[in-house]
C-alpha cells in the first residue's frame, strides 16, 4: 500500500501570511538603527573676527596655508636648532608614548569594526571512551561554526564610530605633542643661547672692572686717591663675579633639559652646544591667520572635536543597549565513529540557531548608563570650549609679548650704546683725574645691566616667535596623517 504524504498546504499558506509580517517587523526594527543623541553640533564658543592686539608691521594679517608654518624652526637659520628638533621629534619619550597610544587606538578601532561582521570558526576533535566492561568506542567530529549579531538598533555601529573618533583624537593628540615638543625644544635653545651670551657679557665686564681695580690700586699707591676707591672697585668686581656662577648653573640646566627633550642623557650635548653662540633671530615676515583659521590649524582643537564625536557615539551605544538583542548562529560538520565513515553523507550534521534577548528589569542600570554617557558628552563639549578659548589666548599672549619685547629691545639697544660710550669716557676721565671713582662705578654698572638686558630680551623675542608659531598651529594640517613608528 503506498504511503500517504501529509498535506503541507496549510503550512505553506501560513508561511505566505507570515512572510509579509516578518518583513514589516524587520523594516520597523531597522528604522531604529539611526538613533542619534541630541546636540550633535559643536558647542557655541565666542570666536572674534580679528585679534584684539594690533598687528604691527612687518606682520601681515591674512589667511595663510598651514604649510607656510611647516618646519618653522628652519626660519631661524640655525642648523643646530634644526638638528635638535628633528632628533626630539623622533626620540622624545612623550612623542614615542603618543605614537604607541595612536597604534593602540587604531587597533581598538579595528577590533570594534570586526565585530560588525560574522564570525566563522572551525574545529575538530577525536575521542575514545569506555564504559564499564564494554568495548571502547571512538568518535570523530569536524566542522565549521558561524555566528552573527544583527545590529538592529545600531549599538555596534555606534561603538565602531566611537572607536574611530578615538583613533582620530589620538592622531590629533600625537600631532599636538609634536608641535608642543618642537616649541619646547626651541624655547629652551633660545634660553641657552641667551644665557651663554649673558655669561660672556658678564665675563667681559668683569675683565674691564679688574683693569679698573688695578688702575685704582696704582693711583692709590701714588697717593692720588684714597683706599676708598680701591675698596669700591673690589666690591664692584666681586659683585659681577658673583653673577657668573648663577649664569653658568642656568646654562648647564638648559643643556640638560635639551638633552632629555631629545631623548639623550644629561651632558650628552656639552660638546656640541657648550660653546657660546648668538641667539638666532626669526625673520619678521610671518602672515598671521585669522582667529577662525587658526582654530582649524591647531591639532588640540581638532582632538577636542573628535572627543565630542566619540562621546556622541557612546551615548547612542548606551541607548541602543536598552533594546532587544538578536543572535544568529549555525554549524555544519561531520560526526562519525570511524575516520573512514567521516566523509560519508550520513555523517553530516547541521544546526541553525536564532535567539533574541529582551531586557525586562535591570533596576534602571541601562538608563543610568545613558545618563552617564550624556554627562561624559557634556564634559567633552565643555573641554572643547576651554580648548578654543585657550587657543585664542595663546595667540593674543604671543602677539602682546612680541610687540612689547620688540619695543623694549629697541630702547635697550639705544641705552646699551649710550652706556658703552659713557663707560669709555668715564674711564678716560678717571685715568686723567678729572672725575671721581664713583662715576666710573656707576657707568660700569649701567653698562653691565643694559647689555645683560639686551641679550635677555633678544632671547625672549626669539622665544615669542616660537610661541606664536606654536599658537598658530605649528604647521599642522587637519588632513595630514600623524607619523607612526
Amino acid at each position: 500500500m503506498p504511503s500517504q504524504r501529509p498535506d503541507l498546504s496549510p503550512l505553506r499558506a501560513t508561511r505566505r501570511h507570515l512572510a509579509p509580517l516578518a518583513w514589516t517587523l524587520a523594516a520597523a526594527l531597522s528604522g531604529c538603527t539611526t538613533r542619534a543623541p541630541q546636540n550633535a553640533e559643536l558647542p557655541e564658543t565666542p570666536v572674534p573676527a580679528a585679534w584684539s592686539t594690533p598687528v604691527a608691521s612687518p606682520y601681515a594679517l591674512a589667511a595663510p596655508a598651514a604649510a607656510s608654518l611647516a618646519a618653522w624652526w628652519e626660519r631661524f637659520n640655525d642648523p643646530q636648532l634644526t638638528a635638535l628638533i628633528t632628533l626630539a621629534l623622533q626620540a622624545n619619550t612623550d612623542v614615542r608614548s603618543a605614537q604607541a597610544a595612536l597604534l593602540q587606538a587604531r587597533a581598538l578601532r579595528d577590533v570594534r569594526a570586526a565585530s560588525l561582521l560574522p564570525a566563522v570558526g572551525t574545529s575538530a576533535s577525536a575521542r575514545r571512551s569506555q564504559s564499564g566492561s564494554a568495548d571502547p568506542g571512538n568518535s570523530f567530529q569536524a566542522g565549521f561554526d558561524a555566528s552573527w549579531e544583527p545590529d538592529v538598533f545600531g549599538g555596534n555601529r555606534s561603538a565602531a564610530r566611537a572607536t574611530t573618533a578615538d583613533a582620530q583624537a589620538a592622531e590629533a593628540s600625537l600631532a599636538n605633542i609634536r608641535v608642543s615638543m618642537a616649541a619646547e625644544v626651541a624655547v629652551t635653545y633660545m634660553e641657552l643661547r641667551g644665557l651663554q651670551m649673558r655669561l660672556a657679557i658678564a665675563q667681559r665686564n668683569l675683565a674691564a672692572q679688574r683693569e679698573t681695580l688695578q688702575l685704582s690700586r696704582w693711583r692709590a699707591q701714588a697717593g692720588l686717591v684714597s683706599s676708598l676707591d680701591v675698596e669700591q672697585a673690589v666690591a664692584a668686581s666681586e659683585q659681577t663675579s658673583a653673577q657668573i656662577p648663577s649664569l653658568q648653573t642656568s646654562a648647564a640646566q638648559a643643556l640638560s633639559s635639551l638633552a632629555v627633550l631629545s631623548g639623550q642623557a644629561p651632558g650628552a650635548l656639552q660638546a656640541s652646544l657648550g660653546a657660546p653662540a648668538a641667539v638666532p633671530q626669526a625673520p619678521a615676515d610671518l602672515a598671521l591667520a585669522l582667529p577662525a583659521s587658526t582654530l582649524r590649524q591647531r591639532p588640540d582643537v581638532r582632538a577636542a572635536e573628535r572627543r565630542i564625536s566619540a562621546a556622541l557615539a557612546r551615548v547612542a551605544q548606551a541607548d541602543a543597549a536598552r533594546y532587544p538583542g538578536f543572535q544568529l548562529g549555525g554549524s555544519l560538520g561531520l560526526s562519525a565513529l570511524t575516520l573512514g565513515t567521516l566523509t560519508s553523507g550520513a555523517s553530516v550534521i547541521r544546526s541553525l540557531l536564532a535567539s533574541v534577548s529582551v531586557p525586562l528589569f535591570d533596576g534602571g542600570a541601562a538608563r543610568a548608563q545613558v545618563r552617564a554617557q550624556e554627562a561624559a558628552l557634556e564634559q567633552a563639549r565643555v573641554a572643547y570650549q576651554g580648548t578654543v578659548l585657550t587657543a585664542l589666548k595663546d595667540v593674543e599672549d604671543a602677539l602682546v609679548s612680541l610687540q612689547g619685547n620688540r619695543e623694549r629691545l629697541a630702547r635697550l639697544q639705544a641705552a646699551a650704546e649710550a652706556a658703552g660710550n659713557a663707560d669709555l669716557l668715564a674711564g678716560q676721565r678717571y685715568a686723567s683725574g678729572l672725575i671721581d671713582f664713583r662715576s666710573v662705578l656707576e657707568t660700569q654698572r649701567t653698562l653691565l645691566s643694559t647689555q645683560d638686558s639686551v641679550e635677555a630680551t633678544r632671547a625672549s623675542l626669539s622665544a615669542d616667535h616660537v610661541r606664536l608659531y606654536k599658537a598658530l598651529g605649528g604647521g599642522w594640517t587637519p588632513g595630514a596623517s600623524a607619523a607612526t613608528p
